[in-house]
């Protein structure tokens, strides 16, 4: 990984307080990877929800955690804002999404008003983005709104738009040479603009 690629310093800092939250509650390592997600999962469905201040901590804690592990499996990049809640993972599909509005989903069991729970991506993108999910099979409430049900997820959709894309930039590679760039606008939007 590039330089570029790195998580910021907030990012990180965020991430391993949660990593070191996790140990401490329930003495289990977070290694970064989606076979300790589960332990992450089981450790957001015991956070008391009465507690609006160590809630909105677990919130941007686990959101960088996540986003992370998102980063590190799939490539992408961090789009950082003044508050984690806007927080965004930028994969080099175009499919962003809020790591923090995952988390929130995740603790509630549900989809909030104040978090941004959905999968979005590029205009040309969206159509194939909203396709791959339909063709999902059914999931339980606890498994769509678990972080490993959304890292499943990331992964099928991930992988559908990578070869939506390179069907975009063949059908590109064979136009007449009009020096139409159809191809590379296909490119641009499916690699997110990752600039």
């Amino acid at each position: 990984m590039s330089a570029d690629d790195a998580a910021s310093p907030q990012v990180t800092e965020y991430a391993e307080q949660a990593v070191a939250y996790v140990q401490r509650a329930l003495g289990v390592p977070l290694e970064y990877d989606s076979n300790t997600l589960p332990v992450l999962d089981h450790y957001l469905r015991n956070v008391p929800q009465d507690q609006p201040e160590a809630t909105q901590l677990v919130l941007a804690t686990a959101g960088a955690y996540f986003g992370e592990v998102i980063r590190r499996l799939l490539g992408g990049r961090w789009e950082i804002h003044p508050k984690p809640a806007d927080w965004r993972m930028v994969l080099p599909t175009g499919i962003h999404f809020s790591p923090v509005g995952f988390v929130a989903a995740a603790i509630a069991q549900a989809d909030l008003d104040d978090f941004d729970s959905e999968l979005s991506a590029p205009p040309r993108m969206m159509p194939h983005l909203q396709q791959a999910l339909s063709r999902m099979g059914e999931l339980t409430v606890e498994e769509y709104y678990s972080l490993c049900g959304r890292l499943d997820t990331l992964e099928h959709v991930h992988e559908v738009l990578v070869a939506v894309a390179a069907q975009m930039l063949g059908d590109g590679a064979d136009d007449d040479g009009d020096g139409d760039d159809d191809g590379d606008g296909a490119e641009e939007e499916a690699a997110g603009s990752v600039n």
